[in-house]
């Protein structure tokens, strides 16, 4: 693109083809005010209805199966195949719109995501065969995959620095409130004293709808991220909107704002090419892509493979009623977002590394101390999950900080699209094979096959946790800027060498 003289949002004139602004440093300054809250409720909580979609589907799996369900399919296809086509369909979605989101902004792309979510999943509630069925499940998670790049990418760019890191593992985390109330949901759903049996289960998902149109409407008053907007030529935009900001926060919180830390000169493009994102990723950030792959592998066999197929456990070994899983998916749900809710705050205090690493250690550890008990034959439904919710408590946070941990490290330009590529192949790999292995080795009834998933999951987790100790970035109370310099700061257009 051919480059021009510009003035700086600061008025100074800087080298050709470059400008030099605040916005990074005004954003990461501001206190926490209502204008942050909107953010969160309108982007955070379309998580709530991610795991609302995932545990309906594993607590009705045993009654779909039904003669009377109103379609032809089996329990093991439920948690199994159309759990591999949900994964695949977000993998896909993630770098599909991942690429997207990249080169034409985040809020395009989070109102794109969430209507193609909410229309496949209301085509799910009209299945009426078994590939229609597997279709929309897999346009759903197309749907999904697609939020978890655009929605953390403008989070992070839209959270102040200071609070950045508890933010994020709490929206992150916030899956579970979903996960608790579609539990809960689907106990109602499916008492054919209410509802009958080919009936409730679509009324489920109808009401997942309901919910996603109503966080549509908070969506539209979601600004684009203004480091987006400046990098990419629209620096009077972005300064318009921070400025609002400002204003906004001032009129919430009273008072004056500190003077912003400082500016960053960049050259300002349209559009940043897959093969250069690609070469910052691999070539000058191959510890962070380690890490990256390391944390995403760990956490999505272990949540992929094995909640997936936690009501066909509690079904197949403990003679759980398929009409009462959902009482205790509650239970292991709530003390998945207790976890991010108690310990978020000291991603941001204690620090990165010291918190990546402790969660997934100490989560991998507690489920080989589990999947010990299952083996032993020590466990009843109950205390299986009270152990559930102890290893999930700290695997919970965990996989949440992966997810903030690749949308930070990497430059500003690549965030979707490496939040999007450590999703798929982490997910892929884990959550894909995972529910496909999973389902079978739950369905034979063997103790020992259940025992081996589970030590594989605890495996990767603690894997994952010793990578984070060598390599996790301390990125804690640091402006994104700081900690990956943006593609377009230098003149070569070329990323600094990064670890």
């Amino acid at each position: 693109m051919a480059e021009k003289e510009q003035k700086g949002e600061l008025g100074e004139d800087v080298e050709e083809g470059a400008v030099t602004t605040d916005v990074p440093a005004r954003l990461d300054r501001l206190p926490w005010s209502r204008w942050h809250w909107m953010i969160v409720i309108g982007l955070g909580t379309v998580w709530i209805l991610d795991g609302m979609e995932v545990t309906v589907v594993g607590n009705v799996a045993g009654r779909l199966s039904e003669p009377n369900s109103g379609l032809d399919i089996s329990a093991e296809q439920v948690s199994g195949l159309a759990a591999a086509l949900y994964v695949a369909g977000a993998c896909s979605g993630a770098l599909f719109f991942g690429w997207l989101t990249d080169r034409h902004g985040r809020k395009k792309l989070f109102m794109i995501t969430l209507a193609v979510y909410l229309s496949a999943t209301a085509m799910t509630a009209l299945s009426f065969e078994s590939w229609w069925f597997f279709l929309f499940r897999f346009l759903t998670g197309f749907g999904i995959g697609g939020e978890y790049a655009a929605i953390n990418s403008a989070v992070d760019e839209l959270i102040p620095s200071k609070y950045r890191g508890q933010v994020d593992v709490i929206i992150n985390g916030s899956f579970w409130l979903g996960a608790a109330g579609g539990a809960l949901l689907s106990i109602l759903m499916l008492d054919e004293n209410l509802f009958p049996a080919d009936v409730g289960w679509r009324l489920t998902f109808a009401l997942g709808v309901v919910l996603g149109l109503a966080i549509l409407l908070v969506r539209r008053h979601v600004p684009e991220s203004p480091r987006w907007l400046f990098i990419h030529g629209h620096g009077a935009e972005a300064e318009k909107l921070v400025r609002r900001a400002e204003e906004r926060t001032l009129e919430d919180r009273g008072g004056e704002l500190p003077p912003p830390a400082g500016t960053i000169t960049i050259h300002q493009r349209r559009a940043v090419g897959f093969g250069l994102i690609a070469r910052t990723i691999f070539a000058h950030y191959p510890k962070r892509a380690v890490l990256g792959l390391a944390l995403f592998l760990g956490q999505a066999f272990l949540y992929n493979a094995i909640t997936f197929g936690f009501g066909t456990i509690l079904i197949t070994f403990f003679d759980v009623p398929s009409g009462t899983t959902g009482y205790f998916y509650a239970v292991i749900a709530a003390g998945n977002f207790c976890g991010p809710l108690l310990l978020g705050r000291l991603f941001d205090t204690l620090g990165r590394r010291t918190m990546i690493s402790g969660t997934y250690l100490l989560s991998g550890v507690l489920l080989f101390g589990t999947s010990w008990l299952f083996d032993g034959g020590h466990l009843s439904a109950t205390t299986l999950t009270a152990c559930w919710s102890a290893v999930l408590f700290f695997a919970s946070a965990g996989a949440s900080s992966a997810y903030l941990t690749v949308s930070e490290v990497f430059p500003m330009e690549t965030r979707a699209l490496a939040i999007a590529f450590f999703y798929a192949v982490g997910t892929a790999a884990g959550g894909i094979s995972g529910p496909l292995v999973f389902a079978e080795l739950t369905e034979s009834g063997v103790v020992g096959d259940t025992v081996l998933a589970f030590q594989i999951g605890a495996g990767l987790m603690t894997v994952a946790g010793l990578v984070a100790v060598a390599l996790a970035v301390p990125a804690e109370r640091r402006g994104l800027e700081d900690i990956a310099a943006p593609l377009t700061k230098s003149r070569s257009g070329q990323a600094t060498n990064g670890s």
